[in-house]
């Protein structure tokens, strides 16, 4: 039962992209580029924070 219902979850969030990419590209582009600035910066805080205990956590 919960495969199916992690199917159906999937299927709608697929659903909804598509259809927001078809109505607003532009809108769709910007969001794309705001998650993956979120990446990048919680990469990074990943790598300071590796960083800071490889100093010794100083």
């Amino acid at each position: 039962m919960a495969v199916n219902a992690k199917k159906v979850a999937v299927y709608v969030l697929v659903v909804f992209v598509l259809y927001l990419i078809i109505t607003d590209p532009e809108k769709a582009g910007d969001y794309v580029t705001v998650g993956f600035e979120g990446i990048s910066d919680a990469a990074k805080a990943v790598g300071d924070f590796m960083t800071w205990l490889a100093d010794g956590g100083k």
